[in-house]
């Protein structure tokens, strides 16, 4: 999820770096959407925990960015939803709001691999030919 939240930027110091300063920018997902590829997802064998994690809002607002949530925000959460969540499932919630930020912040180098191998589509290879017919004629 963080991967395809994520906006790549070019290498800094290089030309497209300071050439593309003022470009509005894209996330990963945005950049699919428009040349409709759906995202492939890898299994997800615990939903309910995925699902309380985005309910918990996966991040936090931090000084200059995100912060992963909070022991005092999780507590807050399981109280205000009455919901008594194990001390496993607690730990859980918080490592995978520490990795979402982390891998936020390694995506957002533009050659950042996908956390995990998805089989390339149909759709996919046809789009990349479309896109390299379109510059290279």
């Amino acid at each position: 999820m963080a991967w395809l939240a994520a906006t790549p930027k070019p290498p800094p110091g290089s030309r497209r770096a300071q050439r593309d300063e003022t470009a509005p920018k894209a996330t990963r997902a945005e950049a699919m959407k428009a040349r409709k590829i759906v995202p492939q997802m890898p299994p997800n064998p615990m939903p309910h925990i995925v699902d309380r994690l985005v309910e918990l809002g996966i991040v936090e607002a931090a000084g200059m960015g995100t912060a992963p949530i909070s022991w005092q925000t999780l507590r807050a959460w399981s109280e205000m939803t009455g919901l008594a969540v194990p001390a496993w499932e607690a730990r859980l919630l918080r490592r995978l709001s520490i990795e979402y930020v982390a891998e936020g912040r390694r995506a957002e180098v533009e050659t950042c691999p996908p956390p995990y191998q998805a089989a390339i589509t149909r759709r996919e290879i046809a789009t990349e030919a479309d896109t390299l017919r379109m510059v290279l004629g």
